[in-house]
């Protein structure tokens, strides 16, 4: 079957600077295609190119002629006034179709279900940005696509929403091309990659498969281009040593090899230039204190409105701890933050911190920012230096470390991307040594190299750091412990991410009916006599092995351990073996109970 839509050799500049040149690819029935690159690399443009808001400069845009188009931008806007159930009725609406009354009520009440929307009627102005963005692809789905076109879907959306997000692309009869730079996400999701990058000599590099097989695809073209640039390098080394030996050796016969000189030059300057990338440059700043509690959270508790947040809730913070804060949107994980961060006060509570603490905060939504302030001001507040680790930077350099050019300075902050914004709150932050980094959601529209660096930075920090991301790779590679929040009052330490889904899924199973008690034979036919005995003992076993993994859990979440590395480790092993020994003997009653059964 042809492709359902495409672009071919499609470019896009703004003002003197080429975003992508050239581009083209195909999208096919099944395809979920990904697509990443570098902030400034033309993403958004070449899907909004693709949904029909904007034009390339040149190429061709290809959609097959009864293909429909939905398209999901990175930030929803909706009317004021509007509900959930409004917002669908309006997109159906516009199509011009004639619905009976109840074929349209169906429609909306099916797709709304299906996003997770329980009350139809929910006002969009009282919807958190995690169901903002399901609104906005319900709005999508509901027109029935045969092409999804979906820009940063999981920016906004919790853990929970992420996990359904997977699920539904993935059980989609649609194709869809995804601009993310979420890596669980396009590894669970992704069956093609792209990556748009001047890196590349056609300015894309595509892999059959998830992010993984694509990395893997990447570091092979990295590897060849830097041995052609050697190759290269040793000729240009020959062919110079013979144009110096003088005019004999240039004689007019030996043009062609001159001419072939220059060329080989040239080939060396573009391969350099693209093997040349350039890269964020930070670390956070330590105190370098050596206070082995820096803070300590005794019995805090927080209600919003009638909402119980969190409840008698304590641990202690110690250089090298890395807390990841999870649970649904609402549950709690900023309020807690800005509690710790003292922007806002506990209902009850002490926190006890150590004399003359340092506590950093990155606010998601970028409040600290003054978006009429340029980037000058907003990098340098008092000068054209910045003073990082006691040394003076000057502001061009500064700026540069952060990928900004020299012309940008005297750019408004509201004239920045997403992306250059959360750049710009790092680079404040790092000026600041810190014992305590309080991070809310800090990857959000930054690129994956970005990304990457931020981790590694992370990771080399001395201090605590207590991180709230819907990153669930950076969430992996950073965490010590992982804190989660129900947003019902409760709160649990985890040994790591999957410890919580595991615990969150046997939490939201319906709970069984209870089981009719028939009275044993006294000597099932089928069993022998070992068996028998198993049969007899197993219910008193189970109860055991059960009552150990309890013991275990309760001791998993004493704050004393789950701040303690090696005990967290050691407790984590020992409740997987509890729990491996339960499954083990319910898995033994049930081969028993079937032959009792016959």
């Amino acid at each position: 079957m042809g492709p359902l839509a495409g672009v071919s050799e499609v470019s896009k500049s703004f003002g003197a600077q080429a975003l992508f040149e050239q581009v083209s690819f195909n999208l096919f029935p099944g395809d979920r295609l990904g697509i990443i690159g570098p902030n400034g690399s033309g993403k958004t443009t070449l899907l909004r190119i693709l949904a029909g808001h904007e034009v390339p400069d040149s190429g061709l845009v290809v959609t097959r002629r009864d293909v429909k188009l939905g398209y999901v931008p990175q930030e929803a806007t909706f009317e004021p006034g509007l509900t959930a159930r409004s917002v669908l009725h309006q997109a159906l609406m516009a199509t011009g179709r004639n619905f009976m009354p109840n074929e349209l009520e169906a429609l909306i009440g099916e797709t709304l279900g299906k996003t997770g929307f329980e009350d139809l009627e929910q006002p969009v102005s009282t919807m958190s940005g995690g169901w903002l963005k399901r609104l906005s692809i319900a709005k999508e789905l509901v027109l029935d696509p045969d092409v999804l076109l979906l820009d940063e879907p999981t920016n906004h959306l919790d853990l929970p929403g992420l996990t359904w997000l997977e699920d539904l692309l993935r059980r989609s009869r649609f194709a869809s091309l995804i601009v993310s730079h979420d890596r669980w996400f396009l590894e669970n999701v992704a069956t093609r990659m792209i990556e748009l990058n001047k890196v590349y000599p056609q300015g894309t590099l595509a892999a059959t498969g998830p992010y993984s097989d694509f990395l893997e695809a990447r570091q092979l073209f990295l590897e060849n281009q830097a041995k052609e640039q050697q190759t290269l390098e040793n000729k240009v080394r020959r062919e110079v040593e013979w144009l110096k030996r003088g005019p004999k050796a240039r004689a007019t016969k030996a043009q062609y090899r001159i001419d072939a000189a220059h060329a080989l030059l040239d080939a060396l300057d573009e391969v350099t230039s693209r093997n040349t990338t350039a890269t964020v440059k930070f670390d956070f700043g330590a105190t370098a204190r050596r206070t082995k509690r820096l803070m300590t959270v005794r019995n805090l508790a927080k209600t919003l409105g009638e909402r119980e947040l969190f409840k008698s809730l304590n641990f202690v913070l110690s250089p090298g701890v890395r807390v990841a804060l999870v649970g649904a949107n609402g549950s709690g994980k900023t309020t807690l933050l800005r509690i710790l961060a003292n922007e806002l006060e506990p209902d009850s509570g002490r926190i006890e911190s150590a004399d003359g603490l340092k506590v950093v905060y990155f606010d998601q939504r970028l409040q600290k920012l003054d978006l009429d302030q340029t980037l000058r001001q907003a990098l340098a507040p008092d000068g054209d230096a910045v003073s990082y680790r006691g040394a003076q930077v000057h502001i061009s350099s500064w700026a540069k470390r952060f990928l900004f050019r020299q012309d940008q300075l005297t750019t408004p902050l509201r004239a920045l991307s997403g992306g250059e914004r959360a750049r710009v709150m790092i680079a404040k932050l790092v000026t600041t040594p810190a014992d305590i980094l309080l991070l809310d959601e800090p990857t959000n529209d930054l690129d994956l190299a970005t990304l990457e660096v931020l981790e590694d930075s992370l990771l080399d920090f001395p201090g605590a750091i207590i991180l709230v991301t819907h990153d669930r790779y950076m969430l992996d590679k950073i965490a010590t412990t992982v804190l989660g929040l129900d947003g019902q009052g409760g709160a649990a330490f985890y040994g790591d991410y999957a410890q919580w889904q595991r615990d969150i899924a046997v939490k939201s199973e319906p709970e069984k009916e209870p089981k009719v008690v028939r009275e044993r034979p006294s000597r099932p036919k089928r069993l022998t006599w070992k068996e028998q005995r198993d049969y007899e003992t197993i219910e008193e076993r189970i109860a055991l092995a059960e009552e150990k993994l309890a013991r275990l859990l309760d001791k998993l979440h004493d704050p004393s351990i789950a701040t303690n590395a090696i005990k967290l480790a050691e407790c984590s092993t020992a409740v997987e073996e509890a729990q491996a020994e339960v499954d083990t003997l319910f898995t033994r009653w049930a081969e028993l109970e079937e032959k009792v059964q016959g």
